[in-house]
C-alpha cells in the first residue's frame, strides 16, 4: 500500500509537471515575445491568445500581437482516425508542446463524400481542443479530386454546419481546401470563386474566425493569389512542402507573397519527400523551420499515423489503441525530429 501511494504521488506531480512546466518546451523570455509553449503559467494557448485575427499580413493574438501556432495533423481519418481523440490530442498537447490539431478529413479515398460518417473524427477533434484549450484545423482534404468546385455544396454545407454549432468558440480555425491541383484548376478560375462561396456561408454565422484558404498546384503557388486576393480581412493563405522535394524556388515563392502582403499558414508540411517516404531531410527541415519562424507562420506537421511510411511519427503499429503516452521507442526517426522542433530542442542553423 505504501508504494502504490507513492507511485500515485509521484504519478501526480510528473503529470503536474509536464503541464504547468512543460519542461524543455521552451521558455519564457523577457520582452514577452511568442515563447510557442501549449502551456504557460497553467493557461493553455487559447486561453493566452484568444480570438485571433490577421493584422498586416500577420496572423495575431487577440491583444494584436502577433504569433505563431505549431502542432500536429492527423493522416486520412478514414484510416488513422483513431488517433483524432483527447487522449491522442492532449498527449500532443502536453509531451510534444503542442498548440494545433489539424484532422485531415478527405473527401475522396473512402472519405467525407462517400462516407459522411467520418465527420464525426472531425466533431471529436474540434470538442477535443476546446477542453484541451487548443486551437483545430477543420481540413476540407481536396486532394483526389483536385477541383474544390467539384464538391463546392458539400463544402457549403459541412462548413455551414461547422460554423453554426462551433463558430463562437475561438478555437477554431477553418482549411476550405487542403491541395487544389490539375493543370486547369486555378487560382481566378476554380479556388477563388469557391472560396468567396464558403466563405460566405461561415460568415453567415461565424464573423470572427481565420479562414485558410488553398492555392495552386497542390498549394505551393501561393504567388498567384498576389493579384486578386480574397477580400476578408481575416483570410489567410496555403503553403505546403516537403523538405526533401521542396527548396529554395518553393520558399522564395512564399517568400514573394509574403513580400506582397499575404499571410501565409502552412497547414501541412513534412521532413520527408512529397511522396511521405525518402527518409527524414533534418537540415532541409531546419531551413524552412528558420525561414518559418523568422515570418511568423504558423505550422501543421504531417502526420500521426503508424503506418510505417518515413512521415509517419510512429513506428509501424505502435500505438495501435491509440492512447497517447509514446515512449521514444514507440517514434519514428520523423517523430523523434518533430518532437524536439516542437519542444524547442533542436538548433535552427
Amino acid at each position: 500500500m505504501k508504494n502504490n501511494n507513492f507511485f500515485k504521488f509521484f504519478s501526480i506531480v510528473f503529470a503536474s509537471f509536464c503541464i504547468f512546466g512543460l519542461a524543455g518546451c521552451g521558455k519564457k523570455v523577457a520582452d514577452g515575445s511568442d515563447t510557442h509553449l501549449a502551456i504557460e503559467d497553467g493557461k493553455p494557448v487559447v486561453e493566452r491568445y484568444g480570438q485571433l485575427q490577421v493584422l498586416n499580413g500577420t496572423l495575431c493574438n487577440q491583444a494584436g500581437k502577433p504569433v505563431q501556432l505549431r502542432g500536429m495533423s492527423s493522416h486520412g481519418l478514414q484510416w488513422h482516425g483513431k488517433y483524432a481523440n483527447q487522449d491522442v490530442i492532449g498527449w500532443l498537447r502536453d509531451d510534444w508542446n503542442c498548440q494545433l490539431w489539424r484532422p485531415a478529413m478527405y473527401l475522396t479515398e473512402g472519405g467525407y463524400i462517400g462516407n459522411k460518417a467520418i465527420k464525426v473524427k472531425v466533431i471529436d477533434s474540434i470538442e477535443a481542443c476546446i477542453n484541451l484549450g487548443m486551437y483545430v484545423l477543420v481540413d476540407w482534404h481536396v486532394l483526389g479530386n483536385g477541383d474544390p468546385m467539384v464538391h463546392k455544396a458539400q463544402a457549403i454545407e459541412f462548413f455551414t454546419e461547422i460554423a453554426q454549432k462551433y463558430g463562437s468558440y475561438p478555437n477554431i480555425i477553418y482549411e476550405l481546401c487542403n491541395e487544389p491541383n490539375g493543370d486547369n484548376v486555378t487560382w481566378e478560375g476554380n479556388i477563388r470563386p469557391y472560396a468567396e462561396d464558403v466563405i460566405k456561408a461561415i460568415r453567415q454565422y461565424d464573423k470572427n474566425n481565420v479562414i485558410v484558404v488553398g492555392t495552386p498546384h497542390w498549394s505551393q503557388y501561393v504567388d498567384k493569389v498576389i493579384a486578386n486576393p480574397l477580400q476578408d480581412e481575416n483570410v489567410m493563405y496555403t503553403v505546403h512542402f516537403y523538405a526533401g522535394s521542396h527548396g529554395k524556388k518553393n520558399m522564395n515563392i512564399a517568400r514573394k507573397a509574403l513580400k506582397a502582403g499575404l499571410p501565409v499558414f502552412v497547414t501541412e508540411w513534412g521532413c520527408t519527400k512529397e511522396s511521405g517516404d525518402g527518409g527524414v531531410f533534418e537540415k532541409e527541415t531546419l531551413a524552412w523551420i528558420k525561414f518559418l519562424e523568422e515570418n511568423n507562420i504558423s505550422w501543421a506537421n504531417w502526420s500521426v499515423n503508424n503506418k510505417g511510411e518515413d512521415s509517419g511519427v510512429l513506428k509501424y503499429n505502435a500505438d495501435r489503441n491509440a492512447k497517447g503516452h509514446w515512449a521514444e521507442s514507440d517514434l519514428s526517426p520523423a517523430g523523434i525530429f518533430v518532437r524536439k522542433i516542437l519542444r524547442n530542442e533542436t538548433e535552427n542553423k
